[in-house]
């Protein structure tokens, strides 16, 4: 019987609303460049505003995460095991999750970025959306794989798109020791509380491609499953 034919009798596939989920959590990370625009002009009317853009697609991601939780079915006739979709909702979630928590504690402090760290600092944050951008492109072939049987060109597709990922996190790994480094020789001229803040808003943006990468790590678990 054809794939598409089985799931028709047997299962509504969860992949349309896993992609979906992704997408919108892939759009709460993205908010977090015009936000950190507001940050630099200090215009925190216009980040305010931002946040509440991110903190908005956040809520409708986890509409989505919510009602894939419950309608997702239990039963043998699954295509892939229901606790590998529970776990790549997990992680994808988790992304839309931090990405409000750095918005939300920048804007509640009005936490600015010191000018010698500005251009280093948004290098960073846009190589970690780059790993949450390619993890979007993974889960998004997901659908694809299902149809292939999860073998052939469509595998071999997917499992580069990973590596690919694995390569943008070690990147951002190397970005973060070399900003915090440079935050190092800043430290005496700046407010001690301010600095703590900074260090925990530099790890928070690294977290966002180090959870990219274990959506990955999750759907490379699955294949071999």
């Amino acid at each position: 019987m054809p794939m598409n034919s089985f799931l028709g009798v047997f299962a509504k596939s969860p992949l349309k609303p896993l992609e979906d989920h992704i997408n919108l959590v892939y759009k709460c990370g993205q908010g977090l460049l015009p936000f950190f625009e507001a940050v630099y002009a200090e215009d925190w009317k216009e980040a305010q505003d931002t946040q509440q853009i991110i903190s908005k697609l956040e809520k409708d991601a986890d509409v989505i995460k919510r009602e894939l939780r419950v309608s997702l079915p239990t039963g043998i006739f699954m295509p892939i095991q229901r606790q590998d979709v529970l776990d790549l909702l997990t992680q994808q979630d988790k992304i839309a999750n931090k990405a409000k928590d750095i918005s939300g504690r920048v804007l509640g402090r009005q936490l600015t970025i010191p000018q010698a760290l500005r251009s280093s600092f948004m290098d960073y944050l846009k190589r970690c959306l780059d790993a949450t951008d390619q993890a979007k492109k993974v889960i998004n072939e997901l659908d694809d794989l299902l149809e292939t049987g999860f073998k052939g060109r469509e595998l071999r597709l997917v499992e580069d798109m990973i590596e690919r990922l694995d390569a943008i996190e070690d990147d951002t790994d190397t970005l973060q020791v070399s900003l915090r480094r440079n935050l190092l020789a800043l430290e005496k001229d700046l407010n001690p509380v301010d600095v703590m803040f900074l260090y925990s808003i530099i790890e928070w943006v690294g977290e966002l491609a180090d959870i990219s990468e274990r959506v990955g790590s999750r759907l490379e678990l699955m294949l071999a499953n």
